[in-house]
């Protein structure tokens, strides 16, 4: 999982491995929305309250959409 700006603040590191067995618990983008809000707190709360996942290359706020690989974990962007 690479986490990136606000994410990466919120989570201490721009990146974290799994071990298999947790990884296999993170099935979906909800569980690890779950994990990640368990593990970090508020901080990271605020974060995916607006912000997305990117799974597969394709943008997900859908905590149905299933993951499996790489996960990255994208703050809320300023558009313009």
């Amino acid at each position: 999982m690479r986490y990136f700006a606000a994410a990466a603040e919120a989570a201490g590191r721009e990146e974290e491995v799994f071990a298999a067995g947790e990884a296999a618990s993170l099935s979906t983008v909800g569980a690890v929305r779950s994990r990640l809000i368990a593990e970090y707190g508020e901080p990271m709360a605020r974060v995916l309250a607006n912000g997305s996942f990117l799974v597969d290359g394709i943008v997900s706020r859908d905590d149905a959409t299933a993951v499996d690989g790489l996960v990255d974990v994208l703050p809320p962007f300023a558009g313009g």
